[in-house]
């Protein structure tokens, strides 16, 4: 068995196709079949479903999966070692993020981290929150990054900070004032928001569910960014972290106004497994986002 035959199976699962596997690795599809051929005949188990018209794994090939994956991750660890061995910090972090942490909470943090640990290689994934969930626990990501973080099996959620939620609407809107705003105010008014499966509208839903507010959306869509746009677009309200929109409000794209709501804060905070790998750089990374990361690690 060689190293190389780990990584194409991780491959093969990824995508579920033997052709982009063999692109991946620049071999051949029979290639790729003769190497899992070889692991099944090794220890006498099928490790893919041939019997399924879509590619599945058979519960022995999910077993062989989790144990390549740990391979290639301790593979890849060595030289983190080694530079840990000469007193450096080194090797490769995997960050998946929401996309609102990554363009308004992460640049500074990545900027800082970078400086000060230049042997480590910062990945940074878009992703929606279901997708994070999914990348750290199967190990394509060390650390994702969330708003209301809830732990998983084989997961462990961290809150390291949070977000005040304020109303924007654009800066001729007659609701535009410098005093809070009540949630009885913004009824039958035109809105714009999040799609319900995302945790930040799940969240509001129950602040008006809870006020009696009923809430009409004009449209829904999959990030904050774009919630933006559609607020000066359709002349719309939407309510969103106030980190996400300071920008706008500098430039007067947009107008923001608070609100009189005791739970219209946003709880931001990270994914790992559980335990915590005993990664330098992610545990170095977590204590830069927040003074709390520490205390919660010893945990």
């Amino acid at each position: 068995m060689q190293l190389e035959g780990f990584k194409v199976f991780c491959d093969l699962c990824d995508t579920g196709s033997f052709s982009r596997a063999a692109e991946a690795s620049g071999i051949t599809q029979s290639a790729v079949s003769q190497q899992i051929r070889a692991v099944e005949k090794r220890f006498g188990v099928p490790l893919i479903d041939r019997n399924s018209g879509n590619f599945m794994l058979t519960p022995e090939g999910y077993v062989y999966l989790e144990a390549c994956r740990d391979i290639l991750a301790r593979l890849d660890s060595l030289g983190t070692r080694f530079r840990i061995a000469r007193g450096e910090l080194g090797g490769r972090l995997r960050v998946a993020s929401v996309i609102s942490i990554a363009l308004h909470n992460l640049p500074p943090l990545l900027k800082q981290f970078r400086k000060a640990h230049p042997g480590v290689e910062v990945l940074v994934d878009y992703r929606k929150a279901e997708e994070i969930y999914d990348a750290v626990g199967d190990g394509r990501a060390d650390l994702g990054l969330v708003a209301y973080p809830k732990a998983r099996l084989g997961l462990r959620a961290m809150t390291l900070w949070r977000e005040r939620m304020v109303l924007i609407m654009p800066p001729d809107h007659q609701l535009k004032g410098k005093r809070p705003v009540e949630l009885s105010q913004l009824e039958g008014r035109r809105f714009v928001g999040l799609t319900p499966d995302i945790p930040t509208r799940q969240h509001l839903d129950k602040v008006f569910k809870k006020a009696g507010v009923k809430i009409t959306y004009l449209a829904e869509f999959e990030n904050i960014e774009t919630v933006k746009a559609a607020v000066e677009a359709e002349q719309a309200l939407a309510i969103i972290p106030e980190t996400s929109v300071r920008q706008e409000i500098k430039q007067g794209a947009l107008s923001s106004r608070q609100i009189h709501a005791e739970r219209l804060w946003r709880p931001m905070g990270a994914i790992t497994r559980r335990p915590i790998p005993e990664k330098p750089s992610l545990l170095e990374f977590l204590s830069l986002l927040s003074p709390r990361a520490k205390a919660l690690i010893q945990e």
